[in-house]
């Protein structure tokens, strides 16, 4: 299960059933789960704690340390959950003291070839990372979401749950759950229908949102009035109240 040209350290905690390829090297402090491949010449170093049943395919560098200026060698994590499929020359970084000293992973997540999570971020569950897409430091990406490639997001930024981001869109700002966002500075356009349907949403749902979604967006009233319009004139559901929760706590603004 574990080719004879891969280099691990002794302190390494491996599952029995792990598979390592050829030329991979893991580091004194990484964990593997059960179930999980590595692929040839992959390398995952650092505090690095990897769950059941991961994929991580070759070239990929996973628990490197962050690229950041102000990180001075000081002990912080990366922790990745179960079900991952990892592709080729992705990078996952550690976490850094400024931003909680730690990189948190869920499961279920698609990162495809050249896609970066770097320091601090925060990926939910079910989650796709295209192409060459870009988390810079402390993202959020809540679940379900869907980053397209060659996009890119600017630290702090949060991506809402069910979002579609087209791909090239710079994101500068949050985007609002259950949206699609695109251009050149992402702007909002419109409510991701088909991603919903597809994830069972009923139409009552979906139609709410659209309701919602016109309200905030292309009303042309204030934030704040557009707010106190939706909390009003739309029965308050579990997905309204995720949109309401997210505007209320943006700290950079929302895309609109």
């Amino acid at each position: 299960m574990i080719h004879s040209t891969a280099i691990i350290h002794e302190g390494a905690e491996i599952a029995e059933n792990v598979q390592i390829g050829p030329y991979s090297v893991i580091g004194e402090n990484v964990k593997i789960g059960a179930g999980t491949v590595v692929g040839p010449h992959a390398v995952i170093e650092g505090i690095t704690e990897i769950g059941c049943d991961n994929r991580i395919f070759q070239f990929a560098s996973i628990g490197a340390i962050p690229q950041d200026l102000k990180y001075a060698g000081e002990k912080t994590r990366l922790k990745i959950g179960d079900g991952n499929l990892i592709r080729e020359f992705t990078t996952i970084h550690l976490g850094t003291a400024g931003g909680g000293g730690e990189t948190v992973i869920g499961s279920q997540n698609l990162f495809m070839a050249y896609s970066h999570v770097a320091h601090d971020c925060r990926v939910g569950n079910h989650c796709v990372l295209a192409n060459c897409a870009t988390l810079g430091g402390h993202v959020e990406v809540h679940d379900y979401a869907i980053l397209g490639g060659l996009s890119a997001v600017h630290q702090f930024c949060r991506i809402g749950v069910h979002c579609m981001i087209s791909g090239g869109t710079l994101i500068g700002k949050d985007i609002c759950p259950y949206t699609i966002a695109q251009g050149e500075r992402a702007k909002p356009a419109g409510i991701n229908t088909i991603g919903l349907q597809r994830r069972g949403f009923s139409e009552e749902v979906i139609r709410n949102l659209k309701k919602a979604y016109k309200i905030l967006f292309r009303s042309g009233l204030t934030l704040k009035e557009a707010l106190e319009t939706v909390k009003n004139e739309i029965q308050i559901t579990p997905e309204l109240k995720i949109i309401l929760d997210f505007f209320e706590n943006s700290e950079r603004g929302i895309a609109r």
